[in-house]
């Protein structure tokens, strides 16, 4: 969606519930390297329903960050952005091969039918994600409603940046993981957010499954200052250094979080329930990746793998990034730069007009 500026460098820019992440990864003859980055903080009344209804206080956020407080810099004004993904949709349509025109009112009259607002409320945009051996096609089709949008918009253009792309946060996070981490298996991406869980499955052309889950990191961090009888930062403290692994209070830990972890387990067994039924074509998911800033919870990994019969690791974004000469993010923040940095590496031949 409003594609522009095909052969520019730029850099992706996350806006979250309270927080604001910047990437810019060059593409050099030595691999992908990342020029700078940062993070910066805003209170979370600034957006409502995924609609910035304070763009000056985004504003100011992002003016300060890009400025003063990023690690390296930034050498474009182009930013790819990403887009909520519980005010977003996500869509894999098969469609007969057909001329353009046709194919786009195909598509606009499958939004119209599938998503639960009116097409002209909508911003949607579409691309092949592949071609059958029948001839047919299959459409990655992604809307958003306007409203969302040109929230974002304005923000951007106060801060004179150019938007060259914007696309699902799934999308996103999808492009980090599938350039860190090489595999030839359906994977079930499970992106743990600060005030939820999004969960994605990709089979090596198109998002096949998306949900959303009602878990996040901020109440596993209350459940476990509830429990222990400590403060919201010492709780946090415990749950990055001891998460569910052995440890004195692990009993009381593992209690205390297993009501969210258990809503995380049952979405993540209803969304592979669904792709096995009606999209997998047989093939089952072969892995589970778990990224986002609520994924620094030590044990997790092992948990969803004993529950789900699945293997499950944390993503390793770095793989095949490299920061030069700075400072990469603390261990406990990589997670926190997975959609900024799949923004950046998208591709041009990716950009179509």
């Amino acid at each position: 969606m409003g594609i522009l500026y095909k052969d520019k460098p730029m850099f992706g820019f996350d806006i979250g519930r309270s927080s604001i992440k910047v990437m810019q990864i060059t593409q050099t003859a030595k691999g992908s390297v990342v020029t700078g980055y940062g993070t910066a903080s805003f209170d979370p009344k600034a957006i409502k329903e995924g609609v910035i209804v304070d763009p000056e206080t985004i504003i100011k956020v992002a003016h300060d960050l890009i400025e003063k407080h990023l690690v390296g810099h930034l050498t474009t004004r182009h930013v790819a952005v990403s887009l909520p993904n519980a005010h977003s949709f996500s869509r894999v349509v098969t469609l007969p091969k057909m001329k353009p025109k046709d194919l786009a009112q195909a598509i606009k009259s499958e939004v119209d039918q599938s998503i639960p607002m009116p097409v002209d409320e909508l911003y949607y945009d579409y691309s092949v994600a592949q071609t059958l051996e029948d001839g047919s096609q299959e459409i990655q089709v992604v809307a958003c409603p306007r409203e969302i949008i040109d929230s974002y918009l304005l923000v951007f253009e106060a801060l004179g940046l150019e938007v060259t792309l914007i696309e699902s946060n799934i999308s996103a996070v999808t492009r980090i993981v599938v350039h860190a981490e090489a595999h030839d298996v359906s994977t079930l991406i499970v992106d743990i957010g600060s005030n939820a869980c999004d969960l994605s499955i990709y089979d090596g052309s198109a998002i096949r499954a998306t949900g959303t889950v009602d878990c996040s990191g901020e109440r596993i961090t209350q459940h476990i200052a509830d429990a222990l009888g400590v403060s919201q930062q010492q709780a946090h403290s415990i749950k990055t250094r001891y998460g569910l692994e052995l440890s004195k209070k692990q009993d009381k830990i593992v209690k205390a979080v297993e009501p969210e972890l258990n809503k995380l387990v049952n979405e993540i067994r209803k969304v592979m329930r669904y792709f096995a039924d009606r999209e997998s074509n047989g093939s089952p998911i072969g892995q589970i990746i778990i990224l986002g800033g609520g994924a620094n919870l030590p044990g997790l990994s092992t948990y969803l793998t004993d529950r789900t019969r699945v293997p499950t690791r944390l993503c390793a974004p770095w793989n095949n990034v490299s920061f030069g000469r700075l400072q990469p993010p603390h261990e406990l923040e990589t997670t926190l730069y997975t959609t900024a940095s799949g923004l950046s590496l998208v591709s041009p031949q990716e950009l179509t007009v």
